[in-house]
């Protein structure tokens, strides 16, 4: 895909977001719309994945260690055609698939059910330590939020990555600044992100979140990065795309009305144009 295309995607994938968790009338809104470029990037660009053949063994592997913005990954795997796009519409409903967490069990294209913080990053260090075990050449991909390295369980899984020179995984930091308490740097703060995985034996690279050709630089430099694991520091605006959510801390777990669910979409409209 071209940038544009790049960019087209990840709207719909923010109007996905946004329809889902106005449906549900509950759910994150927030850090899904501020991951929704990154998504975009690894599922329609970055990764080795085919919807139609989901459990492929040497497809890339995938873990939203950040669980709770499940809008973001469902949305974009429906627009990867992994599941109807209209589906979105049931989150978090009785009966539906699509649960306030993501489960591997149920969802197609989900690698692994996440939503306690901290251990998706374990889960993804596992899988990319089994490629090298098997001889195997899928690479492991794990989104985290920045309120969620705050989490003790992420260092000990970084320190494990980085001493065993894992150089197929890639760990993603959602840098939008705020949590569900506050300012990431008030509540308790990670910072510096970059310094701190540059110390557990991390190849580190600061990106603009939201610029995909700053994401295609970091991922292509990831690539060629040998003997040791990589993480992108993505810094991000929360509530991306929405006038009325950015970098407003109240949308990280509150779902839009019906009112300001017409201005979100006529927001996300007149970016397609």
């Amino acid at each position: 895909m071209n940038k544009l295309e790049l960019e087209k995607t990840a709207n719909e994938i923010r109007k996905g977001i946004v329809t889902a968790v106005h449906s549900a009338k509950a759910g994150h809104p927030g850090g899904s719309l501020s991951a929704a470029d990154i998504m975009a990037y690894l599922y329609f660009e970055e990764m080795n994945v085919d919807p139609k053949n989901a459990k492929d063994e040497n497809r890339d592997r995938f873990v939203l260690s950040k669980g709770h913005v499940a809008p973001a990954l469902y949305s974009t795997l429906a627009n990867r055609g992994y599941f109807p796009v209209e589906d979105l519409k049931t989150l978090r409903k009785l009966g539906s698939y699509l649960q306030g967490h993501p489960c591997m069990q149920h969802v197609p294209g989900v690698d692994m059910s996440s939503g306690s913080l901290g251990q998706g990053l374990s889960a993804a260090v596992g899988m990319a330590l089994s490629a090298k075990m098997r001889g195997k050449d899928y690479r492991s991909y794990a989104l985290c939020g920045d309120g969620e390295i705050e989490e003790g369980q992420i260092w000990e899984a970084a320190m494990f990555a980085g001493f065993r020179k894992l150089d197929n995984l890639v760990v993603i930091v959602d840098n939008n600044g705020l949590q569900i308490d506050g300012k990431v740097d008030e509540v308790c703060s990670p910072y510096p992100i970059a310094d701190k995985f540059a110390a557990f034996n991390f190849h580190v690279i600061c990106v603009d979140g939201h610029d995909f050709d700053d994401l295609k630089r970091a991922f292509d430099e990831a690539k060629t990065v040998k003997g040791m694991p990589t993480a992108i520091i993505a810094k991000t605006v929360k509530g991306k795309g929405v006038s009325f959510m950015e970098n407003q801390v109240a949308w990280h777990g509150t779902a839009p009305n019906d009112e300001q669910y017409e201005i979100a979409m006529k927001d996300l409209e007149r970016m397609d144009k």
